[in-house]
């Protein structure tokens, strides 16, 4: 299904805090599971505009952008800034066995939820086996 993610994610992390959020693009939390003949991921953007959100598919990797910028009007005294803002990013791997043609995506309470359908060549069947008349003669 889902072939491998971001293998760079602890690196990110770690930028970000030696350098700052503006080192490089944040990543995002996420969870991904199969549930019936559907694989749904779930990312968690809270406080994200979804205007500012970017889905992409190109030759079976997904990429997820997305935005959230500083509530505080500019010329604003920051007192604390804990809520990270700027550009956040996630890049999926899928497999050959979803349909990456009927992806659905929804945003709600700050989780941007994507439905990808399995393929139907990747969806399990019953094969039927044929062979010989099963009635056996006996000479007798």
């Amino acid at each position: 299904m889902l072939m491998r993610t971001d293998p760079f994610r602890e690196l990110d992390r770690l930028t970000q805090q030696v350098l700052g959020p503006a080192a490089r693009p944040s990543a995002m939390a996420m969870d991904a599971y199969r549930s019936g003949d559907d694989f749904l991921v779930h990312f968690d953007l809270p406080g994200i505009d979804p205007e500012t959100i970017e889905l992409d598919v190109e030759r079976n990797v997904l990429n997820v952008r997305a935005e959230r910028r500083s509530p505080a009007p500019e010329g604003a005294e920051m007192l604390v800034a804990e809520r990270p803002t700027g550009s956040f990013t996630r890049q999926l791997f899928l497999g050959d066995t979803l349909d990456t043609e009927r992806i659905d995506a929804s945003y709600e309470a700050g989780v941007l939820t994507l439905r990808i359908p399995v393929a139907e060549q990747a969806k399990p069947r019953r094969i039927q086996i044929t062979g010989g008349d099963s009635r056996k003669q006996i000479s007798g």
